[in-house]
């Protein structure tokens, strides 16, 4: 429907005073506070992507996976019978079969993700990024992070972005896709509104922010945006299992429970869940076991009581 892109403006000032207003929002405390670090805690993908991954590296962070928060602690508040794991785990086609096969053995089923289609730059053929999703897929991951083609937006081919996207999903088969849009090198909000819409009519199940390797990650803005977007999206067609990820850049927990505020105020509270909401992470988890940790012994951990991711 070209005709919702070629109507598209975005008032850049509004959305700058609006998430001027989301910084200085006052973050909860204390068993609320727990309350939400844990709901983020089940909403992280877990993500090594590293040119110096390994499979025991791998195996680390799925051990971390499946156990987010020190056993202690959860008892302490009450939590440790409620299954509370990550997201998913997201690594390079390389790295999945390592992941799947470590919390097979751990008789755990949290999904395995993969990133595809050329990430992080997206600058390889469309039968190569096809061939690689297809491959991810084969080894076992359940859900496939592909990458958009910056210069289909840049140069307005929104008809070309709609098909290479219809693609990858048709290869990504039973697995969900996330669509990640690379926001800081679309150039305009406008840009980033049109990219959105063009990627759920092509059939993502979710749109990302940022791969984490841009200059510029995910942003409140572009958050705002993305979610006007997706608001928009299920007004006009009624589809409401479009999911958000803002992913790069997000290492506190304050920050996390800022983007839970702020999903809770665009989207609603049936968004604040894993099918429905991701954060795309490696170093928050730690911050946020962390805080965890204060809250239940009213000091802060050593480092070496608390394991890594």
């Amino acid at each position: 429907e070209l005709g919702w892109i070629s109507k598209v403006y975005v008032n850049r000032p509004a959305v700058a005073r609006h998430a001027e207003q989301i910084k200085k929002w006052k973050t909860v405390r204390g068993n609320w506070q727990a309350a939400w670090l844990l709901k983020a805690v089940t909403c992280i993908d877990l993500t090594t992507l590293s040119g110096d991954d390994t499979p025991s590296n791998v195996q680390r962070l799925c051990f971390k996976a499946k156990h987010p928060i020190r056993e202690d602690l959860l008892k302490a508040l009450g939590m440790h019978d409620k299954g509370i794991t990550v997201g998913a785990v997201c690594v390079y086609p390389a790295r999945v079969s390592d992941a799947v096969n470590t919390l097979k053995a751990a008789g755990c089923n949290i999904p395995v993700a993969s990133v595809a289609a050329g990430f992080p730059s997206g600058q390889t053929p469309l039968e190569t990024k096809l061939a690689e999703i297809r491959l991810a897929v084969e080894y076992g991951a359940r859900e496939i992070d592909i990458v958009i083609s910056r210069s289909l937006v840049l140069t307005g081919q929104w008809e070309g972005l709609y098909e290479e996207i219809r693609l990858c999903r048709a290869a990504c088969g039973e697995a969900h896709m996330k669509t990640i849009l690379a926001t800081g090198e679309l150039g305009s909000l406008a840009n980033v509104y049109k990219a959105s819409m063009i990627t759920m009519m092509a059939g993502s199940d979710f749109i990302k922010t940022s791969t984490g390797k841009e200059v510029e990650n995910a942003t409140f803005p572009v958050g705002i945006v993305m979610m006007r977007a997706i608001k928009e999206y299920y007004w006009q067609t009624g589809y409401k299992v479009v999911g958000f990820k803002p992913a790069g850049g997000i290492r506190t927990a304050k920050e996390a429970i800022t983007w839970l505020m702020l999903v809770k105020e665009e989207l609603g509270v049936e968004w604040l869940t894993p099918e429905l909401f991701r954060l795309g992470a490696s170093s928050l988890l730690g911050d946020i076991e962390q805080q965890i940790f204060y809250h239940v012994t009213g000091s802060y951990a050593l480092q070496h009581e608390l394991a890594m991711a």
